[in-house]
């Protein structure tokens, strides 16, 4: 299904319908303040596999982040993090940035790997915040696959490409082609991993 939701305003009977699939192990092709993404809800393992399945990655080797609306999530599923940290993540949350940080226990058992680490996304998107609102927890996303550009930007074709893979795919407006910004925050100083859309000074 294709579904036109308002990137300003999105229409909250809308955001309903998404949450319900999400709810029921259904998967998402969804905006971002960078590129369109796939996503479930965190506690339907099904809906895990099934993104992993799409993109061909064992999960506990994928790169998956945890898509959340605030920072409240972050004592959920991260470990206690030190203050000048927390202040960092806030000045650059919400953005167009991946922060990855050590897992708590609360990380679903699917997504607990040697390397025990999260990443965590508060995109700057009124569509992503609201379906993540509405859901009451945080979205497991993943980019998309795909050789064009059209591939992870144009709603349409996303749909012709995926249309039999997942439950929904959101029209929100053409995305943009650049993916967030990684930096890994699990050692002594913050590391660079991939120079996205953010600008990031070490």
């Amino acid at each position: 299904m294709l579904i036109n939701i308002h990137p300003d305003n999105p229409q909250p009977r809308l955001i309903k319908q998404v949450v319900e699939i999400l709810q029921k192990g259904g998967i998402i092709i969804y905006p971002t303040d960078t590129v369109y993404g796939l996503g479930c809800d965190i506690l339907q393992q099904k809906a895990v596999e099934r993104i992993c399945s799409i993109k061909q990655v064992d999960p506990k080797k994928a790169q998956l982040s945890f898509v959340c609306s605030d920072l409240s999530h972050l004592s959920d599923f991260a470990k206690p993090i030190p203050n000048p940290v927390y202040r960092l993540l806030k000045e650059y949350l919400p953005g167009p940035y991946t922060f990855i940080l050590p897992a708590s226990k609360m990380v679903p058992k699917i997504l607990q790997s040697k390397k025990d680490t999260i990443g965590l996304r508060i995109p700057n998107n009124n569509i992503a915040m609201a379906i993540v609102n509405e859901l009451g927890r945080p979205i497991l996303s993943a980019s998309l696959p795909g050789e064009m550009v059209e591939d992870y930007t144009d709603p349409e074709i996303m749909y012709e490409n995926f249309r039999n893979e997942v439950d929904i795919v959101i029209n929100g407006g053409i995305g943009g082609t650049v993916p967030s910004t990684i930096v890994n925050f699990t050692g002594e100083v913050p590391e660079l991993i991939r120079e996205g859309l953010g600008k990031w000074e070490d």
